[in-house]
């Protein structure tokens, strides 16, 4: 089996984490975000990754880490956004020969892959389509199905429920099954959408939903992304960290103060400094080599690699970048922190985005 990935996009609504790290690669628990996503493709025996990538190439290449034992993973750059039909089309063509996984490349998820694949094969489907279920159907586009499976409409963001039956109602969770012909009359070097092209046009003619239910998170905005984090470690969502409720998950190669307190769900990872008197958590994870100082409180956030917050410094709903240095007795609230970037000692900051 082979899957293509869309991780073209500059992930614009995270910015400044991403300004120099393109979003698959920023860390969901410690862990970079693409190699979860192939340990997912992994366990549903894909055995090719083709990654669409248009944005930070070589950071991506760099950033993914070793796949799963017997996985190939190929990074295929766009020279112009193609939309998502357009991306698929352009990874696919000459490596696909029959029917393919496509995936976007910002989703968290849990769903079980595997038995999209066989439900899309038992079905004699042209294409499937995963769907989640969501009780606000107002936010999403809706894909009406029979008892079948088949795919009688969508429903793009609708202002009511009226019309859609009972919750939960079911929405695209950007996972495809795809038969190699369903994306070959797509024009090469042209923006086109698979959600409101290709899709539309094939119902009737093989286009199928398959409900997938488990966890599932655009991990896109600030916001998100801190949540994210927090369920992965939390056991919300089902990784190779193996979170749970109220976890307390130190690295062996961290060293925390007997004196700090540690408050789950909460991940210190290798390197990782925590002083004393700091209180990290809950929600919060401390990537490789960061640094706690003595008497800070760091709640519902991530540092990424390197990141240093000062002594008696309060960090919430907060991302702070790589290397970035946060001083001595300073306050974030809902900031964003870009890789190397510095706040000044006694700073006080809320909902500002800085930058390296």
């Amino acid at each position: 089996m082979i899957a293509v990935v869309l991780v073209g996009g500059e992930g614009t609504r995270l910015r400044p984490l991403t300004l120099d790290e393109p979003k698959p690669v920023l860390p969901i628990g410690g862990v970079p975000f693409a190699a979860l996503m192939l340990d997912r493709l992994a366990a549903a025996d894909v055995s090719r990754v083709i990654l669409s990538c248009g944005y930070l190439p070589e950071r991506l290449r760099a950033g993914i880490g070793d796949p799963p034992a017997g996985m190939e993973v190929e990074v295929v750059v766009e020279d112009e956004p193609l939309g998502t039909a357009g991306a698929i089309a352009y990874a696919a063509r000459g490596r696909v020969d029959g029917p393919y996984l496509a995936l976007n490349g910002d989703v968290l998820g849990d769903a079980d892959l595997g038995a999209l694949v066989r439900a899309h094969t038992e079905r004699g489907a042209r294409a499937t389509i995963l769907l989640t279920p969501v009780d606000d159907p107002t936010r999403y586009g809706v894909v009406v199905h029979g008892p079948d499976g088949a795919v009688e409409r969508f429903v793009e963001k609708p202002p009511t429920a009226d019309g859609l039956g009972p919750a939960p109602w079911w929405v695209n969770a950007g996972a495809y099954v795809l038969d190699p012909d369903v994306l070959a009359d797509v024009p090469e070097g042209r923006m086109t959408s698979i959600e409101r092209e290709v899709f539309p046009g094939l119902v009737g003619d093989g286009l199928f939903a398959h409900r997938g239910g488990g966890y599932w998170r655009d991990i896109g905005t600030l916001e998100s992304f801190l949540a994210a984090n927090a369920d992965a470690v939390g056991g919300a969502v089902a990784t190779r960290l193996g979170g749970a409720d109220g976890a307390v998950l130190v690295d062996p190669a961290a060293r925390v103060d007997p004196a700090a307190r540690l408050t789950g769900p909460v991940r210190v990872c290798a390197g990782a400094e925590i002083a004393a008197g700091a209180a990290v958590g809950p929600d919060a994870v401390v990537g490789a080599g960061a640094r706690v100082g003595e008497a800070a409180e760091v709640a519902r956030a991530v540092l990424l690699d390197g990141a240093r917050v000062g002594a008696r410094t309060c960090v919430e709903a907060s991302a702070i970048g790589r290397d970035a240095v946060v001083g001595d007795d300073a306050s974030l609230v809902g900031c964003a922190l870009g890789t190397g970037a510095a706040v000044a000692a006694g700073e006080r900051l809320e909902g500002e985005r800085r930058p390296g």
